[in-house]
């Protein structure tokens, strides 16, 4: 019984760690789907700086690193778009090369 007891316990204060699963207590992060990579960027760096100040609750800092988690998938949403469409220039660089090597 008294490990029971132990692992109720336990499992209670495992419980109190985590965020509820309630909307309520989730920040609001749609706003972040229409930031552009400058501003995604200097959210996060600020982000990280109250994380790394420390002085937040835990609650606080859950709400910050998942806020700064949905920032840096921004940024990258951001570069990984840029890389498609350096590549896509660089592609039709290279097929305006060959075409005009052919024509020669």
């Amino acid at each position: 019984m008294a490990q029971q007891n132990s692992s109720e316990q336990h499992s209670t204060g495992q419980d109190d760690a985590r965020p509820s699963g309630s909307a309520g207590s989730r920040p609001d992060l749609s706003d972040v789907d229409g930031l552009s990579y400058e501003q995604a960027r200097e959210q996060l760096v600020e982000t990280v700086a109250r994380l790394e100040a420390g002085g937040t609750t835990l609650e606080e800092s859950l709400h910050l690193w998942e806020r700064g988690e949905a920032l840096a998938t921004r940024c990258e949403q951001w570069l990984d778009g840029a890389r498609e469409r350096l590549d896509a220039a660089r592609a039709r660089r290279e097929e305006n090369r060959e075409q005009a090597a052919s024509e020669d």
